[in-house]
């Protein structure tokens, strides 16, 4: 048995993690709440790219620009519209509202798409590569690279940026920030947005990769969880350093212990950091 093609499709899974639970954790840790919708928005983004490439044939790598900003602008207008009259509320107030819009994106989804399974059949794959009999599926390899990628251009603006700066400054302290001039409820705002971008393109890379069905949306929830809490909550590197853990872990779990019992391993090695390790690997303040 090929150890290392395990952990090749390990971190391929892993890097598609990272982006999944990037957007999450940056809401988690700049807002401090439990944002339920992030699973549907990242369905959302699969569909934008599956109907992309159904009606006017564009591949996933290239709609996921459009996916992000069109998701990227909805959690614009929800995160203005609703959660900043709630943001500041106990945690029951904005977990209760985020998990009644969660419900209603993923009913509406089912409405107009069905809950049936949908495939992004690529016309021309990129196929597969062999090195020292190792497989390396292209596809997967440049989702992974596409998602790590856009974690890397949400960080460099996070610390280069003007906006970025701001995002950190009202993370570290909400009253500071406030006094020294930075608009608290449009910085949640713009934070949020980058979070929909992330879950977007992150459900466009998916779309290659898994089945795209309104009801995954749960799933994807489930896995940014573990991972935010793998990594460090709040922390962008530390949802690498999560996604990665959790590709590694679902890709031998399922090696050792068959596939349907993967995830299973997870959350037991999430049970045990929470007990020795509440943090997580890499939780700390900042980005």
């Amino acid at each position: 048995m090929n150890h290392f093609q395990f952990a090749l499709n390990g971190l391929f899974l892993g890097g598609l993690y990272a982006c999944i639970a990037a957007g999450f954790s940056l809401v988690w840790g700049v807002l401090h709440i439990i944002n339920m919708l992030h699973g549907a928005l990242i369905v959302l983004g699969a569909y934008v790219a599956f109907y992309g490439h159904e009606w006017f044939g564009i591949h996933p790598f290239v709609s996921m620009l459009a996916a992000g900003l069109i998701v990227g602008a909805f959690g614009y207008l929800v995160q203005t519209g609703l959660i900043n009259r709630v943001v500041t509320k106990p945690v029951l107030v904005t977990l209760t509202l985020t998990f009644g819009l969660d419900l209603i994106l993923i009913n509406a989804m089912l409405l107009a798409f069905s809950a049936d399974f949908r495939t992004v059949v690529l016309e021309h794959p990129l196929g597969t590569a062999s090195f020292g009999g190792v497989f390396i599926p292209l596809d997967r390899m440049v989702a992974m690279l596409l998602a790590l990628a856009m974690i890397g251009v949400v960080y460099a603006g996070l610390r280069l940026s003007r906006i970025g700066r701001a995002i950190v400054a009202v993370r570290a302290d909400r009253e500071a920030a406030s006094l020294m001039g930075v608009d608290v409820a449009r910085t949640y705002s713009v934070t949020f947005a980058i979070s929909a971008m992330l879950a977007a393109a992150a459900g466009s890379l998916m779309s290659v990769v898994f089945p795209i069905s309104p009801t995954t949306g749960h799933l994807f929830l489930g896995k940014a969880f573990v991972i935010c809490v793998l990594g460090g909550i709040g922390s962008i590197g530390g949802a690498v350093v999560g996604g990665m853990t959790l590709g590694l872990l679902e890709s031998f779990g399922g090696l050792l212990f068959g596939p349907e019992h993967a995830l299973t391993i997870a959350f037991v090695l999430l049970i045990v950091l929470l007990v020795f390790r509440p943090q997580g690997l890499m939780g700390k303040k900042g980005f």
